[in-house]
């Protein structure tokens, strides 16, 4: 691997991190102005090509309520909900319906010095909330682990000893168990970065036969196979072949195919079928059916020498104030919005109800579940879709 393609890679993984992974800048959030409706956006004319900034300032809240408990989707769909979005926690009681799973992001697994294994985060953990959002319906609650503040060092024991990779997987198992819940979202592979990926591979597997074992459901996160350029990523079909018994779904992490150094569309059509392909090209149902392609709903405003992620508040207070003009990109099937903010031209990719309607519509064509991150950063009409 040359030079150019190591420092595309290392800045795909910064990428990565920063907007999935990490906190967002908590913004003062206003009073969320609710608006229903009898009539589902398709039947509004909201899906379409021909945008403009006071339609979507006039109907992104307003959903229908009397889709609101209707599951057009037929697959598995996981909602992420984070504590510095807070807007997701409503978001989940409102379209429990609409979800299989919904994964709060909550736990973390640390390893202590002596080796032993435990969970933080139980602090953050609202049971009133996971009982709206789950009795009696069909949703299961199963919140993301993430390996967090490990060190190599850590990782190398880890791997190194069939005993801690037991102990791992059994402490995690004690929590969830403890805790009632019927599984969990882990998260891993990005943490390091392309390395170790036998050792990975057989951990994981230590895990999903522990929480087969423990009637618990075992979700992992994968990057996308496929980066820019037809890079090979750092999770392939070799390590998917081999953990398909294991796992029960993979969150693929199809977006943030561009960044602030190369501008573009976040996740372009045609690069989220290669990375579902790339997995499984077979058409095996069994198979495509565990892949829950990833829809971002959050976007990215990019300028000249800048830009960054925005969520919904964000996308609409630029609507109000520059007014931006929409064009819909036909090669990545996005829409672009383009304004002018203090003399510098700036463009926004940010989803839109034909774009995530394209993202759907692709997942029902190659039979996969779909995976959102996450659903305190979108509009609440996008809701009508699933």
């Amino acid at each position: 691997m040359d030079l150019d393609v190591v420092l595309f890679v290392l800045l795909m993984l910064v990428t990565i991190t920063e907007t999935t992974l990490s906190k967002t800048d908590k913004k003062k959030e206003r009073p969320h102005e609710v608006k229903l409706s009898s009539v589902n956006v398709r039947d509004r004319g909201l899906v379409t090509e021909k945008l403009k900034s006071k339609d979507i300032i006039k109907e992104h809240s307003s959903y229908c309520d009397r889709d609101r408990e209707v599951k057009h989707f037929p697959g598995i769909t996981l909602a992420y909900v984070t504590p510095w979005n807070s807007h997701g926690y409503d978001i989940a009681k409102i379209f429990s319906q609409k979800f299989s799973y919904v994964s709060p992001v909550w736990l973390q697994i640390k390893r202590r010095k002596g080796g032993t294994f435990y969970i933080q985060g139980d602090h953050d953990i609202d049971q009133g909330w996971v009982d709206d959002v789950t009795k009696g319906k069909p949703a299961e609650m199963v919140p993301r682990v993430l390996f967090d503040g490990w060190s190599r060092s850590d990782y190398e024991s880890l791997f190194s000893s069939e005993d801690a990779m037991e102990d791992c997987a059994n402490a995690l198992l004690k929590f969830i168990k403890k805790k009632k819940f019927p599984g969990v979202v882990v998260e891993i592979w990005s943490q390091l970065g392309g390395q170790y990926r036998q050792e990975l591979v057989h951990f994981l597997k230590h895990l999903g036969e522990a929480f087969d074992q423990g009637g618990k459901t075992f979700i992992l996160v994968i990057p996308p196979p496929v980066y820019p350029g037809n890079i090979a990523g750092m999770f392939g079909k070799s390590e998917f072949d081999e953990l398909v018994p294991y796992v029960d779904a993979f969150s693929l992490m199809t977006y943030d195919f561009s960044n602030p150094s190369r501008p573009g569309p976040n996740s372009p059509l045609s690069w989220v079928e290669s990375c579902v392909l790339a997995l499984a090209p077979e058409d095996d149902p069994e198979v495509r059916q565990k892949i829950l392609l990833g829809l971002n709903f959050y976007g990215n405003d990019y300028s000249v020498g800048k830009g960054g992620p925005i969520v919904g508040n964000q996308y609409l207070e630029i609507l109000k104030k520059s007014k931006p003009k929409f064009k819909w990109d036909t090669d990545s099937e996005e829409h672009i919005a383009e304004y002018k903010m203090d003399s510098r031209n700036s463009i926004i990719y940010y989803p839109t109800l034909l774009s995530l309607q394209k993202r759907i519509e692709l997942a029902k064509r190659l039979g996969t579940g779909i995976s959102i991150w996450e659903i305190g950063q979108g509009l609440d009409y996008f809701y009508d879709l699933l």
